[in-house]
């Protein structure tokens, strides 16, 4: 048969694979393309949810008493299908919560349990989340009978609270407020191998410097959390794991003390699986066959008892006690010497000299057995390294100062990406304001907006100057973990006010002007700064012929230095601004990519992402005065000329030497204007030319402005997390 709807697969009418298959992606065939999905990941069409549905009203009824007692009871509740180690399964909890967590960086805000992305791909077949699969399926019950108003992201945090809670550590707080997304995060660079576990000198120029692994990642190895417990790459040596260590949990935006307090905290309890081989077990969830049900690492004949459980290939407890919250670690880790031992399953990892058979904990499965205890290259890490150990000297010598750091430590860890107190509910939500939040008090409503942006409109500023400013304090946002933003006004706080990407020069005039206004009206200088954005873009509004109000929501407030962690704040640096046309340096990854890197982080869809490029070339707003991508003879007029002339067949498009490109006329081949990839990629790229098409029809001027302004609103108030119903 000849028919073109027929394939050669038994004749099935459809095409094998394009369901399923990312083979068959547009990227595939043409990978330089622009890949927009990363805008639309989490949209509608993907969220089960009722289009009314509002999870933060939904959080604040939840009977958040009754949640935790249930899930603490399940600690202790042992089920057949997969049994608790010592009938108690803290230690997995544990583990869920903190991987979901561990996930985090701060090169970019990504990852993080704010989302429950570790119930999808990739994550949940990590090889490091193994079984991570059974803890969630504990849970259900409890999921099931709380429903929408608990949320996963919510769950499997609290797991690890109660957990703890149920072992005898008295935790910090607890925040309820995280939302579930839908489908696997696309906008993650987890790395570029092809292969789980691959060696380290893959994300790193030189494995013998840490801080040399790329960013933004900060996990060692394909499909790791944190680093190789057997050591770099996977050959024992705790004095360098411990630089390695280091680095990772910077770049997790903890410091040493944290970094030890949550080492050694998190091994207080516990084991490591490594009874069998490797080679044993079966798929990870996303590749086991359909009859799994999404178990992934199936283990069989074994029953899921520690015993013989297989997860990361080392076997054992660290302490005497592993469901009590004590100073057993430390009694281990300090009270012996150790030398290099193999696994059961043939894993590097560290035992004991001489310790006595009673002095060893009980076999997980059978009480009356002993069973030799380990430690991890990272563990040695905590007494080999000079700055772990003092640390650690000091926990030891204080439990009451171990327990409150680490309870800290754990806090951080697993509340870092939800952004300001705002986003927290629940009754165990700390009082005390913790610079990591990023804290910014209450800003003032009760001043007269009106006379503000009277006073705003006869300082003198330019329509440009006010816009670039607003734009630069709004556009430091990142949905990723809820950071940045023009709230705080941290603009004019070290580091931000010396940042390339903000024009010091410029921004210090812009400051000195609208300081005093705000400190004569009441206002705070960040809502000044949005406001004076305001007034510039219905000065271009207007001046352009048309007359529209751009939409204001007073209330944020000032920061100070004494607020702000300056150092932390250091990854939000701008090193591009697709949206001023503007590149720090020259990069591998093109203009337009880091544009829509940036978007992404601001929340915004390709449509509001092209129509706030369009219109700011047009505001004159370029960085540095730039005039690449300025198709206008009416710069300053906030006009759709940027679309109107990308899209006029009378023009023709040239590269030029320095690596941008020159606009020409077609019948007289006179430059008419330069451009860079980043203006040029709209009327290239298929879907970006159909945006860009919409706005430059005669009929669309006016829904230009419209979008434009809608859009503008968005960015300002990206970080108005009050606002949000």
């Amino acid at each position: 048969m000849d028919g073109n709807n027929v394939d050669r697969a038994g004749g099935c009418p459809v095409m094998h694979g394009g369901n399923t298959e990312i083979g068959n992606s547009v990227t595939k065939w043409w990978p330089r393309s622009l890949n927009l999905e990363i805008l639309h990941q989490h949209g509608a069409r993907t969220n089960p949810m009722d289009p009314d549905y509002s999870h933060r009203e939904a959080v604040k009824a939840l009977d958040f008493e009754a949640v935790k007692s249930d899930v603490k009871a399940l600690m202790t509740d042992s089920q057949d299908w997969w049994p608790a180690d010592w009938g108690h399964y803290g230690g997995l909890m544990i583990r869920m919560a903190w991987h979901s967590a561990g996930s985090y960086r701060l090169g970019d805000g990504r990852g993080g349990a704010g989302s429950g992305n570790i119930r999808f791909a990739p994550l949940n077949s990590w090889p490091d989340n193994a079984s991570l699969d059974k803890a969630r399926r504990l849970l259900w019950p409890v999921k099931k009978k709380y429903g929408n108003a608990l949320s996963w992201a919510d769950l499997i945090i609290l797991a690890g609270n109660m957990a703890y809670e149920s072992m005898g550590l008295k935790t910090f707080g607890f925040g309820f407020g995280r939302e579930d997304i839908w489908g696997p995060e696309k906008d993650v660079n987890w790395g570029a191998e092809n292969e789980w576990l691959a060696a380290s000198e893959n994300r790193y120029d030189d494995l013998g410097d840490a801080s040399t692994l790329y960013n933004p990642l900060a996990a060692v190895h394909m499909g790791l959390i944190y680093v190789n417990p057997e050591g770099v790459n996977g050959n024992p040596d705790p004095a360098r794991s411990a630089l390695h260590v280091r680095e990772t949990f910077a770049r997790m935006a903890m410091n040493d003390e944290e970094t030890a307090a949550l080492t050694c905290g998190g091994h207080t309890v516990g084991k490591a699986h490594g009874k069998g081989a490797a080679d044993s077990i079966g798929a990870e969830p996303e590749g086991c066959p359909v009859h799994m049900q999404g178990f992934g690492w199936d283990n069989p004949g074994m029953g899921g008892k520690a015993t013989n459980a297989f997860t990361s290939g080392i076997e054992g407890a660290w302490t005497q006690h592993p469901t009590k919250w004590d100073m057993g670690y430390f009694d281990y880790l300090f009270g012996y010497e150790w030398e290099l031992t193999k696994s059961p399953a043939g894993a590097n990892q560290w035992k004991p000299v001489d310790m006595p058979e009673d002095h060893m904990p009980v076999d997980p499965s059978d009480p009356s057995v002993r069973r030799m205890p380990m430690m991890t290259d990272a563990d040695m890490a905590m007494k080999v390294d000079p700055i772990y150990n003092e640390i650690c000297q000091k926990f030891r010598a204080d439990p009451e100062y171990f327990a409150d750091t680490f309870a800290r430590a754990w806090f951080k860890l697993t509340h870092r990406d939800m952004g300001p107190k705002a986003n927290y509910y629940g009754p165990d939500v700390p009082a005390e304001d913790l610079i990591w939040q990023d804290p910014v008090p209450a800003g003032s409503t009760s001043y007269d907006v009106a006379d503000v942006k009277s006073k705003i409109a006869a300082s003198g500023l330019s329509a440009g100057e006010m816009i670039a400013t607003a734009w630069d304090s709004a556009r430091t946002f990142r949905g990723s973990d809820k950071r940045g933003g023009a709230s705080g006004a941290r603009i004019r706080l070290a580091p931000q006010k010396d940042w390339e990407g903000n024009e010091p020069e410029r921004l210090a005039k812009v400051l000195g002007i609208l300081e005093p206004i705000a400190a004569e009206t009441g206002a705070s200088v960040a809502d000044v700064i949005v406001l004076a954005g305001n007034v510039g873009l219905e000065q271009a509004i207007k001046a352009a012929g048309q007359d529209v109000q751009v939409p204001f929501a007073p209330g944020r407030g000032d920061s100070t230095d004494d607020m702000t962690d300056a150092d932390s704040f250091s990854p939000l640096e701008p090193l591009a601004c697709g949206f001023r046309n503007w590149e720090k340096e020259k990069y591998a990854v093109a203009p337009e990519e880091l544009m829509l890197d940036k978007a992404q982080l601001l929340g915004l869809t390709a449509a509001e992402m092209t129509v706030l490029v369009g219109g700011m070339r047009m505001l004159g707003v370029n960085h540095g005065g730039s005039k690449h991508g300025v198709f206008t003879d009416r710069e300053g007029q906030l006009t759709n000329d940027f679309f109107v002339n990308l899209t006029d067949m009378a023009n023709s498009w040239h590269p030029a030497e320095d690596g941008t490109y020159e606009i020409r006329d077609r019948k007289t081949g006179a430059v008419k204007w330069t451009a860079t990839s980043a203006d040029l990629v709209f009327g290239s790229n298929s879907i970006l030319r159909a945006y860009a098409e919409v706005y430059a029809q005669d009929d669309n001027a006016g829904k230009f402005v419209r979008d434009f302004v809608a859009a503008w609103t968005k960015v300002m108030n990206a970080d108005r997390f009050d606002l949000v119903a």
